[in-house]
């Protein structure tokens, strides 16, 4: 049985998960002045929450099966998030082909007319609809496209945006940790202190032999993502009838098929739909599928199938077909979702699921599902369920409160763009429109004093400098060349396998010289 003894110090909050909702719950959590920690065993955002369409979104679709809440508080927050995050998120002019073989163009009308006014729109601009005879939209799509529908969504930075709520939430006295494992979690009650969690991590950096660091919590969430029905029965050895359905999506990413900035919506002969989106200027991001996922959470890949899927789906628009040769990158990721008996991965819930769990002591609440759109709702929702355990604890404040970098307003980037031109002539202008799309106003912080690239120090290709990696490792919490090239950034797609292996070793022997000035100290 575990015991408190008197050096032992007892957090509020503990958090499992450093996906979009744990790391939104952790930011939520310390703002309203709980004592929080969070862990994740591998990367921020480094599994389904990096792997996403990108996308603010209603969800257009579940209006067909009547997810009116569920799509109305989407659409709510695509506004509020537009506004405390303009530097990795703005608004996007969605054009929907109509195909007289699929959903009749009044019956699309409907759905947008509902889909403007559900939310309660204020910032972007209505449905309009185009001809594609005229509209440079059309010049891509094969002959029969006559008419479509031009709406409004937004596009997000998803990694980032994780990677901003962990650095808030520690900013407010979070104590985040990455590459940390909960190795069990175990309700015990204290005679002092009253009902309690005992949990035991592991650092991945430790040793085999290394001693578990034991943390000690009034109250525990599972925001294990994919991983939360493992948590609830392998970590904490509670019996649960509640499951998870893991449901796949993947993605391709190819050179840009289209020259316009307007992504496309589309609907499959199958009745799905499909986008294909302007992605990092010289691209377009094609996706998703939706199957269900059978096959273990170690490695989660694209498979040719659903590839083939995706270019042939393209095919019935686009006059220029896609072929495997064309495809630069592919992702995949597991929608932990709710299991509520759905009869196809499709038609399966977006929604989330909080299920609180107090009947043997401390609580443990359980996120199941969820969608990015919805993470700060998601958040807020998830304090209210605990709130009785905290009964001093502030009231909702995320909304109207600015990310890190985020502190302008929703048509500030431009300017933004303009005055780092000016400060940073030394600089190009494509890397400083991705500079200031991932990092804001704080650009002026990684760039400093420096008047030139030397300054900047070594510049590992594509625009990628040290200053911007020491940035990363030291306020962003990365670690691998895979965390900066992939998750923080996407030079993934422009740097070479040999240079992404050069920032490797380089990063390596920045931590082996860390460890070594520490062991000195």
């Amino acid at each position: 049985m575990p015991s408190l003894n008197s050096q032992d110090k007892v957090i509020d909050l503990f958090v499992i998960g450093g996906g979009i909702n744990g790391c939104g719950i952790a930011r939520d959590a310390a703002g309203r002045g709980l004592s929080v920690a969070l862990a994740e065993m591998n990367d921020l955002a480094s599994a389904t929450s990096s792997a996403s369409t990108k996308l603010f979104h209603g969800g257009l679709r579940y209006l067909e099966y009547y997810k009116f809440r569920l799509v109305r508080e989407a659409l709510k927050e695509r506004e509020v998030l537009l506004a405390a995050m303009p530097h990795i998120s703005w608004p996007l002019r969605f054009v929907f082909p109509v195909d007289s073989n699929q959903r009749p163009a009044w019956f699309i009308r409907l759905g947008l007319f509902i889909y403007d006014h559900l939310g309660g729109r204020k910032i972007l601009p209505g449905t309009k609809t185009l001809d594609l005879q005229q509209d440079p939209a059309g010049k891509p799509l094969r002959s029969g496209f006559a008419k479509a529908f031009e709406y409004s969504d937004c596009w997000v930075q998803d990694s980032r945006l994780v990677v901003l709520n962990a650095r808030d939430a520690q900013s407010l006295g979070a104590d985040i940790r990455v590459r940390t494992q909960v190795v069990s979690a175990t309700r015990f009650n204290d005679p002092k202190q009253g009902n309690l969690w005992c949990i035991k991590l592991k650092s991945q950096h430790a040793s085999e032999t290394a001693e578990e660091e034991t943390v000690f919590a009034r109250a525990l969430v599972n925001a294990g993502g994919s991983w939360v029905g493992k948590i609830i029965h392998d970590v904490t050895n509670i019996q649960s009838s509640e499951n998870v359905r893991l449901v796949r999506g993947s993605h391709i990413v190819v050179k840009k098929l289209f020259e316009h900035d307007r992504p496309y919506i589309l609907q499959g002969k199958d009745g799905r739909f499909a986008f294909a989106i302007p992605y990092e200027e010289d691209f377009t991001l094609i996706g998703t599928t939706d199957l269900d996922h059978h096959n273990g959470l170690d490695n989660i890949v694209c498979t040719e199938e659903e590839a083939d899927y995706l270019r042939h789906f393209m095919l019935e628009y686009f006059q220029q077909p896609i072929e495997k040769e064309d495809i630069i990158w592919s992702y995949s990721g597991v929608r932990p979702l709710y299991d509520d008996g759905a009869k196809s991965a499709t038609e399966a819930t977006r929604d989330y699921v909080l299920s609180l769990n107090q009947d043997h002591g401390a609580p443990l609440l359980n996120v199941f599902g969820g969608k990015i759109t919805t993470y700060r709702r998601l958040a807020e929702a998830a304090f209210d369920k605990l709130r009785s355990y905290f009964p001093r604890a502030r009231s909702h404040w995320t909304a109207g409160t600015p990310l890190p970098g985020g502190d302008f307003s929703i048509d500030g980037v431009g300017q933004l763009i303009e005055k780092a031109k000016t400060d940073f002539p030394f600089l190009t202008e494509k890397t400083i429109r991705r500079l200031i799309r991932c990092y804001g106003t704080e650009v002026w912080k990684i760039i400093g004093a420096a008047h030139s690239m030397n300054d900047l120090g070594k510049h590992f290709g594509a625009g990628l400098t040290e200053a911007e990696v020491l940035w990363q490792i030291r306020e962003e919490f990365a670690h691998d060349a895979e965390d900066i090239v992939w998750r923080r950034t996407k030079l993934g797609l422009r740097l070479s396998e040999q240079e992404i292996n050069d920032l490797q070793v380089w990063l390596d022997d920045w931590f082996k010289h860390q460890l070594l000035d520490m062991a000195v100290g």
